[in-house]
């Protein structure tokens, strides 16, 4: 089984060696992120649960990592990440259904 603390770490060592390469884009970027993220309406906690549920209905392995870790580090419990996945599943199918397990287990592992 692949160890989510090592993909995430991968992934962010892969995110920063693009931003080395590509810096402008990646500074526009860091910035529509800090947009996206900020609380309003929803806090930033939510808005990162709303990240890991697009990013299993995308299926994208390191942005779940991503986003799984920055909702657990804003104090998301596992249940609210459950129903977060529940929506995932509802727009994405069955292969979202496999990623939603990815994501449940990211978040128990970090």
């Amino acid at each position: 089984m692949i160890d989510p603390k090592e993909s995430l770490k991968a992934a962010k060592g892969r995110i920063g060696a693009f931003a080395k390469a590509a810096p402008e884009l990646m500074r526009g970027f860091s910035s529509v992120s800090k947009v996206a993220t900020a609380a309003g309406h929803f806090s930033t906690t939510d808005r990162e649960l709303m990240a890991v549920s697009i990013a299993v209905a995308q299926r994208c392995e390191d942005c779940i990592l991503y986003h799984v870790e920055a909702a657990k580090r804003g104090g998301a419990e596992e249940s609210a990440l459950v129903e977060a996945l529940e929506v995932a599943v509802e727009m994405g199918g069955g292969p979202a259904v496999m990623y939603a397990g990815k994501a449940l287990e990211a978040f128990r592992a970090l």
